[in-house]
């Protein structure tokens, strides 16, 4: 029995319960808009093909799944939030509300109508204002053995460059209405961009292990009643509650998450300032190696993100200017990678000058125990700034642990029809035993997770600019958006693939690991696999897909 094309369930004003009614839908992101059901799926679904269908997923799922819809909590990775509207007065997260799944298909043009493109730098700020953005500064002065002055000099200006590559990833957001492992098919092909999905999986597990070991530990130099375990359990816990909400609460939650780091680092200025100038000297000169070594750890820290940031614009505005997004974006992540990055390398530089300092850093691992050190001349003031400044980690976590689960979503369509939830909390339960353990090693552990996500986001992002300006001229007007889920429409992905793996044959003897160091890092290049990497992969792409192209034709592109 077909029962209607779309799903009434309560409402965040009415406070409705679930009702077994259904009606034609309303409201989909604003309350004034009228988007039916059909332009957010392949067809009118019944109920059954929506919620029902025992094919997709299991009883278990489907009833958690209504029950956590029922409360306004996103499940497939597209739900209007009713609970949101009590944190807000914003009319965008108010008004009635309904349930919709869309899993991870384009967003409709349609339904990309929202104006508030400041969220597309507030989300990027908050995402970097962090102890993270610290931590990687201070790697140069820490774990490369560079100065105050090289350090900085280094972040500013790989941060002036390497901002633009995820701020213009965050423009096919708006403009394709596609999620980064989705628009990556365009180029990479359907079952191409399996790998990059893949990848992406792993890299934002990556990413959550670094900012919960950072969370845990300056937590933990709170109170001697916590340890890092500890601290880890709960930055980690917080991040999945944040996260299992969704798409709106996310943005609601990047809007304000920066206001305490902001102050903190803010009040560290004024507290420890007066010792930044006695930073003392590097105990050797700078090399070319170690600079080159922290240049690409800088570059991989931003650089990395570029997988995800198109999945946080996929509700704007699509007739929006390019150069806005572009711009928000931009600003969004270089002002705050360049604040965090500065006072990481400056703090860390001058500790071994500070007693008390290097006391906090303990065997030279604990970032947040040098944050709590520099800090405990204000007393239980500084010891709650510590906290607060802890308790943001899920700033970054949140949007990582998000795209981790709909990276899953893309690699196969198995994965795409369980609940999003279900990836999140498979994230939560390998990330706290893993990071508890790569706590006891920080700074090896942070330089390798990051570099080696670097060496294939560095790859991976050449190959899409390669595509969109070269053989789609820089014209969304050339992605034809129906094609995502159609292989036969979509490029073969061989030019892609080849280019990805011809590139790792330079990246791998550029590389400089603890665990391992390629020839002409030995050399005495240092670590250039990022470098070398995005250039190889760029030029090797253009070369294969013009050959590829010559054989098979998909699309619009022709």
């Amino acid at each position: 029995m077909h029962l209607g094309t779309s799903i009434s369930i309560g409402g965040a004003e009415s406070g409705e319960p679930f009702k077994h009614h259904y009606q034609p839908l309303q409201t989909m992101e604003h309350e004034d808009e009228e988007v039916p059901l059909e332009a957010l799926t392949d067809g009118p679904p019944s109920l059954d093909k929506v919620l029902h269908d025992t094919d997709k997923t299991s009883r278990v799922f489907r009833n958690l799944s209504t029950a956590l819809a029922n409360w306004g909590i996103e499940t497939h990775g597209s739900v209007n939030l009713n609970f949101a509207s009590l944190l807000s007065s914003d009319p965008y997260l108010g008004g009635s509300h309904h349930i919709h799944v869309r899993r991870i298909a384009p967003v409709p043009p349609e339904a990309r109508t929202d104006v508030r493109l400041y969220q597309m730098f507030l989300v990027w700020f908050s995402a970097n204002m962090n102890i993270l953005a610290f931590s990687t500064g201070s790697a140069g002065p820490l774990f490369f053995g560079l100065g105050a002055r090289d350090s900085i000099v280094i972040v500013f200006l790989v941060d002036l460059i390497v901002c633009a590559i995820p701020a213009y990833f965050a423009v096919f957001g708006p403009k394709l209405g596609t999620r980064g492992m989705v628009q990556s098919r365009f180029s990479w092909g359907y079952y191409g961009s399996i790998l990059p999905s893949v990848l992406n999986v792993f890299s934002m597990q990556g990413f959550l292990i670094l900012n919960c070991i950072i969370g845990g530990q300056t937590l933990a130099s709170v109170s001697d009643q916590l340890n890092d375990t500890l601290g880890i359990v709960i930055i980690g816990v917080i991040s999945l509650v944040v996260t299992f909400c969704g798409y709106k609460v996310i943005h609601w939650y990047e809007s304000i998450a920066w206001i305490p780091n902001v102050i903190t680092f803010i009040v560290m200025l004024g507290i420890g300032g007066k010792h930044l100038h006695a930073s003392a000297p590097p105990p050797t000169p700078a090399t070319a190696a170690s600079v080159l070594s922290f240049v690409s750890t800088v570059a991989s820290s931003v650089i990395s993100w570029c997988t995800m940031t198109p999945d946080y614009g996929v509700y704007h505005d699509g007739s929006a200017s390019s150069m806005r997004i572009f711009i928000y974006t931009y600003l969004g992540f270089f002002t705050s990678s360049i604040t965090g990055h500065m006072i990481g390398a400056a703090f860390a530089a001058a500790a071994p000058s500070v007693p008390s300092w290097t006391t906090g850093l303990g065997n030279g691992n604990d970032v947040g125990g040098l944050i709590a050190a520099i800090l405990s001349p204000a007393g239980n003031f500084g010891k709650f700034l510590t906290a607060i400044l802890a308790l943001s980690i899920p700033s970054a976590c949140a949007p990582t642990m998000y795209t981790f689960s709909t990276s899953f979503m893309t690699v196969a369509p198995f994965f795409a029809r369980i609940p999003r939830y279900v990836f999140i909390i498979i994230s939560e339960a390998v990330l706290i035993p893993v990071a508890v353990v790569g706590a006891t090693r920080f700074y090896t552990t942070f330089v390798d997770i990051l570099s080696v996500i670097g060496y294939w986001s560095t790859a991976f992002a050449a190959i899409i600019f390669a595509e969109h300006f070269i053989f789609r001229k820089n014209k969304f007007s050339l992605y034809d958006i129906d094609d995502w889920d159609q292989p036969r429409r979509l490029p073969p992905g061989f030019a892609a693939v080849l280019a990805f793996l011809g590139a790792f044959g330079i990246i791998v003897p550029s590389m400089s690991q603890a665990w391992y160091t390629g020839p002409f890092a030995r050399a005495g290049t240092g670590d250039i696999g990022i470098e070398t990497g995005f250039i190889a992969a760029g030029l090797l792409y253009v070369c294969f897909r013009r050959v590829e192209r010559r054989f098979y034709h998909v699309g619009r592109l022709r």
